[in-house]
């Protein structure tokens, strides 16, 4: 995965964060009555599906469920005011 692709969801997200339009999912996250619990409960359900697909050696469902767990967790960083380079330089600092 290019890290442009991480940066360009990213900018979606926070584009989503700033303008919070009708219908979008990632909105309803920001807005949501549990705030940032709905996104940590996301990414636990998001976990178990995967580990579950993997259990199963689904390849198409581990893509899936890798997907979204990257998804949460951008949604996840900006509500902590990071951004994908914080997630990018800590793998960078782990080769």
């Amino acid at each position: 995965m290019s890290d442009d692709v991480l940066r360009e969801l990213f900018a979606v997200i926070e584009r989503r964060r700033e303008t919070l339009p009708d219908g979008s999912y990632t909105a309803s996250l920001f807005t949501h009555e549990k705030g940032e619990n709905a996104v940590l409960e996301k990414l636990g359900e998001e976990t178990t599906e995967l580990v579950l697909a993997a259990k199963d050696d689904d390849r198409e469902e581990i893509a899936h469920e890798s997907a979204d767990i990257v998804y949460h967790l951008l949604v996840l960083l900006s509500m902590k005011g990071m951004e994908p380079d914080d997630l990018l330089g800590e793998l960078e600092s782990r080769r």
